[in-house]
């Protein structure tokens, strides 16, 4: 595994709702600087120090994943787990239809 991978991806929201996984540093330094400027603050200065410091080899990239995270989660760009979305569908389909 390549020493920028993470153990496991983060998955956001991009454009309109589309899930996608941000399997490595060097992914999650892009959505970053892609950005916009107008919308960068705290959690985003340090998620790309954090990327930064990564690909530098100066930190781990599980702990840049981590501030990656959080920077995702307080933006609400976190995708929703697969398994729960699968669930709730299947669940929600064995309803009765009303007509």
């Amino acid at each position: 595994m390549k020493p920028d991978m993470f153990k496991n991806p983060v998955r956001i929201l991009v454009g309109l709702g589309f899930p996608t996984e941000v399997r490595s540093v060097m992914d999650a330094y892009r959505h970053l600087v892609e950005w916009p400027i107008s919308l960068r603050d705290g959690p985003h200065s340090v998620a790309l120090k954090a990327c930064r410091a990564a690909l530098c080899g100066e930190i781990e990239a599980e702990t840049a994943r981590g501030l990656f995270a959080a920077f995702a989660e307080k933006h609400d760009l976190l995708a929703p787990e697969t398994d729960l979305v699968m669930a709730y569908h299947a669940r929600w389909s064995r309803k009765p239809h009303l007509s």
